[in-house]
């Protein structure tokens, strides 16, 4: 036999992937799992807009006040009885003067509810109040 002949039936090496794909698929379920529980304040289904402000994020990350469809309040994720809703935000603007406040009410949620709240947070002197909303189409439960 000639060295030519020996030398093409050489194993040719080939990688195997599967590996590499089952590693990724593991950690898409993971981001998928882990990201939704990441997001700020209670779960409200948020009422949709057509002009989308580009820009999510001033000098300082604002808080997150949630109005839920039977009307309970959220600072963050923790519930907050209505009658401390006004001291509560007080303190913390005192504490805090720089924050802005992001309202996020359920799309069933009364806008007159909404715009009380609204008002409140203005008197406060909160130096940005914005009410959070989706972009038309979208449905977010986050």
């Amino acid at each position: 036999m000639s060295s030519t002949q020996s030398g093409s039936k050489r194993a040719t090496p080939a990688m195997n992937v599967t590996p590499l794909v089952d590693v990724v698929l593991v950690l898409l379920i993971i981001f998928m799992v882990v990201v939704p529980k990441l997001q700020k304040g209670a779960q409200v289904d948020l009422p949709a807009v057509l002009n989308i402000d580009e820009e999510q994020r001033g000098r300082t990350d604002p808080v997150t006040l949630s109005v839920q469809s039977d009307g309970s309040l959220y600072y963050e994720r923790d519930r907050l009885p209505e009658a401390e809703f006004e001291s509560r935000l007080r303190a913390f603007h005192e504490s805090e003067p720089l924050r802005r406040i992001v309202l996020r009410g359920d799309r069933n949620v009364q806008y007159g509810r909404m715009r009380v709240l609204y008002g409140i947070c203005q008197r406060i002197g909160f130096p940005g109040v914005a009410l959070q909303v989706n972009a038309h189409g979208q449905s977010a439960s986050n």
